[in-house]
């Protein structure tokens, strides 16, 4: 499998404070990878430092084989990087469609070309009758699905998602992790932050462990939920006897 991210040495210091300290990992083209660990690991910082607003102190972040550490965050999108935020950051006055139109113009300035981009992107993740609201008028989820289909207007190869999933109730987890699915079979290599453990077990099969900046385990579902310095540090003994059915 070709490698469509690969990270090498990363750390970032904050003054005294060693946010990301020496890590090291990679993603495979059209792969899921999940990030976990506690509050304050150095999961967001990671993301960024892979998209290019803050500079790493020391390593090197290299996708689709080019090194990308001092880039900016829009060549960086340009090279095929998208994002989603923690927290939502739609343009609220402007609606649903105009919010997306903003991603399409990374590729088309032409403003024609750019709404059907738009919205082929909102379509695809469930908002279309809902293209002329506000964005500040939608739900939580719908504002989760909008972050979504403005990242996939710039037309990514790689996609980090950053707790799409906060505040979200079981059904529309459940809603969030069909979407996942879909954009996986789209083709597109999935990097994704989150908490919420089952949803992680249903779309990754690899996981990155991070805790106080470091990484502390990597493997598959089954192999990090058994493992003990995992369990320790994030998970608790809940974890430690999750059937196979839910850990693969």
């Amino acid at each position: 499998m070709a490698e469509a991210l690969v990270i090498r040495n990363l750390s970032k210091r904050f003054g005294g404070l060693r946010a990301v300290q020496d890590v090291t990992f990679s993603v495979g083209e059209n792969e899921t990878l999940a990030l976990i660990g506690p509050n304050g690991a150095g999961k967001t910082t990671s993301f960024n430092l892979i998209t290019g607003f803050f500079r790493p102190d020391a390593g090197s972040i290299t996708a689709f084989g080019r090194e990308i550490v001092g880039l900016r965050p829009h060549d960086i999108c340009a090279h095929g990087l998208a994002r989603t935020f923690q927290v939502a950051k739609p343009f609220g006055a402007m609606t649903v469609l105009a919010n997306v139109m903003t991603g399409a113009f990374l590729r088309d300035k032409r403003i024609e070309a750019a709404r059907q981009k738009a919205r082929e992107a909102i379509d695809f993740v469930g908002l279309s009758a809902k293209e002329q609201t506000p964005a500040r008028d939608l739900t939580t989820i719908d504002q989760r699905r909008l972050e979504m289909a403005r990242a996939l207007a710039t037309e990514p190869r790689l996609l980090l998602l950053d707790e799409v999933m906060a505040g979200l109730n079981p059904s529309e987890i459940d809603q969030a992790v069909a979407l996942i699915g879909k954009l996986s079979k789209r083709g597109l290599t999935i990097v994704i932050v989150e908490h919420v453990m089952r949803a992680i077990m249903a779309v990754a099969r690899h996981i990155v462990v991070l805790d106080h900046g470091q990484k502390i385990a990597e493997g598959s579902p089954r192999e990090i939920v058994e493992h003990p310095e995992v369990i320790r540090a994030y998970l608790g003994s809940g974890y430690a006897h999750v059937p196979a059915s839910e850990a693969r």
